[in-house]
């Protein structure tokens, strides 16, 4: 399910603590919390969406997965035919494949698919185009260990690489403008979606639904937006409609 037939808004339920936050630059300790990450789901359902982006913000800082009976509260409450995917301490192939197994439809790496591309083939055998490879960029280069680390790779030849690896779809972030309602860098984005064939799925900084339509026309399949939406700075339906009229 690593296809996005049409572009998809994409509500994040970034789970820190139990609860849902949202963290500005990708610093830790600077999230505001919206409460319960089954009730944010089910908001999201219920206002149109039809793919969630889940990330376990302690997982993607430790290296381990830490939110996971909060996440699989989220899985066994939504419907089936809704699209999951699921961010934050994945570092084994028999993880993401036991995460596939349990519902989700899509594992995203980031850290470990840095460290060990590999993994992204190994996962690839077996639930074919069910990794997203997670490429976080930080003042133009690929950052790991929850946007601690830098790599010195640039974002878009580190997509084609793990396109030749069978990656379903590349999530490309850009932590500059992460969580600060400042708007998005199009050419950035627009740079990765050059450079493969697979959906390029953008995040970081929406902050209007004029955005969402510029990630559109810079060819992203689908945007993930947090911060905007639990903010009220627009409403789902409003950001979708928009990219559909687009």
């Amino acid at each position: 399910m690593s296809d996005f037939p049409e572009f998809e808004v994409i509500p994040a339920v970034d789970v820190q603590d139990g609860e849902v936050v949202q963290l500005v630059g990708g610093e830790r300790g600077t999230g505001k919390r919206y409460g319960d990450p089954v009730a944010a789901a089910e908001r999201w359902i219920e206002a149109g969406a039809r793919t969630l982006h889940l990330v376990d913000l302690d997982g993607a800082f430790e290296g381990k997965r830490v939110n996971a009976d909060a996440i699989e509260s989220v899985v066994e409450s939504v419907p089936d035919d809704t699209g999951l995917q699921l961010g934050g301490g994945i570092r084994t192939a028999e993880g993401a494949r036991e995460l596939l197994d349990m519902g989700l439809d899509r594992v995203i790496l980031g850290t470990a698919a840095v460290e060990s591309p590999e993994i992204v083939a190994e996962i690839d055998e077996t639930h074919p185009g069910s990794v997203v490879v997670s490429l976080d960029a930080k003042d133009g280069e690929v950052v790991v260990s929850g946007w601690t680390e830098g790599t010195g790779l640039d974002p878009a030849a580190a997509a084609a690489r793990y396109e030749e690896l069978g990656v379903g779809a590349i999530l490309f972030t850009n932590v500059d403008v992460e969580g600060q309602l400042e708007g998005i860098d199009r050419e950035a984005v627009a740079s990765v979606v050059e450079a493969v064939d697979v959906p390029v799925i953008a995040s970081g900084g929406v902050a209007s639904v004029d955005d969402v339509v510029a990630l559109k026309a810079a060819g992203a399949a689908a945007v993930v937006v947090g911060t905007a939406l639990y903010e009220g700075e627009f409403t789902l339906r409003e950001a979708q409609n928009a990219a559909d009229e687009r």
